[in-house]
């Protein structure tokens, strides 16, 4: 599966399939996680809060292509993909893996992904070298397989991402 999530709306004609799916979370209503750990625990593999993000964390473990498109601020995510990312919990277990050395989450049915993070916004070479930090830490939980990190303007999203949306259909 292919899956684009994006933080604003873009401007793409996308065509969405049983194959290819374009979430834009601005429009979703998605709250903050509890830290509870129900989705660990009382519920495994489920989010206790009934909300939108309910229909979106299945698509991030199912897809094998991801794109996700985010404003850059103080070096990470904003808020709504940083909110998704966190309510994205569920599809990983309580486990523990040892992964390159490393303690990490054991995955729920996790496909491994070919991901590219798209970071919009004026970033300082400071904020973006955090950011590269991050994803690199995340890169391990996500089970990105390889991903590439695109920093660049609003007003160029539309043109990048119609560019990669159709090397999919290649």
């Amino acid at each position: 599966m292919n899956l684009l999530i994006t933080d604003i709306s873009l401007d793409i004609n996308f065509i969405q399939s049983e194959n290819s799916r374009y979430v834009d979370i601005s429009k979703l209503n998605i709250a903050n996680c509890l830290g509870c750990f129900s989705c660990w625990t009382r519920t495994p593999g489920k989010c206790i809060i009934r909300d939108d993000a309910i229909s979106v964390y299945p698509l991030i473990a199912k897809s094998k292509n991801l794109i996700y498109v985010t404003k850059i601020k103080f070096g990470s995510y904003d808020t709504p993909m940083k909110v998704l990312l966190e309510r994205s919990l569920p599809i990983q277990k309580a486990f523990i893996r040892l992964y390159q050395g490393e303690a990490h989450h054991v995955q729920r049915n996790v496909e491994e992904k070919n991901a590219i993070i798209v970071a919009y916004g004026n970033a300082s070479e400071e904020e973006k070298d955090l950011f590269r930090r991050l994803v690199a830490r995340n890169s391990h939980n996500m089970l990105f397989k390889n991903y590439k990190i695109v920093f660049t303007q609003k007003e160029n999203l539309n043109d990048f991402i119609k560019k990669e949306v159709s090397l999919w259909e290649n």
